[in-house]
């Protein structure tokens, strides 16, 4: 019998479907990704070969510039903290304060840099003009007159019976009188758990850290 030879027939897959969801999913993350907004205050860690990632939430950040000046801000998310601080704060130091000034207290992103004497001054200037104030930092260094103490008060006050992560972030060539004078405003208020930011780096190769089991870290 002769034998029939079977056509072979050519193959083609049409990826313009593909593209398409591709292009899509792309657009989609492109439109709903949020960034990380620039820092307000430009502080260079020391580093470290630490892994764990510093929360984001229930946080009260002290900034230590290389100046040595202090500053004290409190995560966006806990604004009812944030109001409570301020109205402990004015209570304690008798301040004259309005309702907008408190409120500029616990807008997103705010952060306090001056001596009480300045602070209404500080709360009345309007938003946009924040970033150009030269704060001359939270007094620390004069054990009489550390005023970080009232502001740590307050701190835990408000978040009685809450989570509270308390961290440093302390510039590389901070000077050490006021990194001592934020360790004694933590223990005028019995905080003696609190956390340094670091930038990370990998574990030298070679050293006995490297010898170790890596575990992971919780995020």
């Amino acid at each position: 019998m002769p034998k029939h030879k079977v056509s072979r027939k050519g193959t083609s897959v049409d990826m313009t479907a593909m593209c398409d969801v591709a292009f899509l999913l792309l657009s989609f993350f492109i439109l709903t990704t949020k960034f990380k907004p620039s820092e307000v205050l430009t502080v260079v860690t020391p580093n470290s070969v630490s892994t764990k990632v510093a929360p984001e939430n229930d946080v009260a950040l002290i900034t230590i510039d290389k100046d040595g000046k202090v500053y004290l801000s409190i995560s966006d998310k806990n604004v009812s903290e944030k109001r409570e601080i301020i109205d402990i704060v004015a209570t304690s130091k008798n301040l004259t304060l309005s309702p907008a000034q408190k409120s500029a207290f616990a807008r997103a992103g705010y952060y306090v840099g001056v001596p009480f004497s300045k602070l209404p001054a500080l709360l009345g200037t309007p938003a946009e003009s924040i970033k150009n104030i030269k704060m001359e930092g939270i007094p620390v260094t004069d054990t009489l007159n550390n005023e970080l103490q009232i502001w740590m008060g307050a701190v835990k006050s408000a978040f009685e019976g809450k989570k509270l992560e308390i961290l440093v972030k302390g510039d590389n060539a901070s000077k050490y009188p006021s990194f001592q004078g934020v360790i004694n405003a933590f223990k005028k208020n019995d905080l003696m758990k609190f956390q340094m930011i670091t930038n990370p780096e990998a574990v030298p190769m070679g050293s006995e850290l490297s010898k170790r089991p890596r575990t992971a870290t919780p995020q």
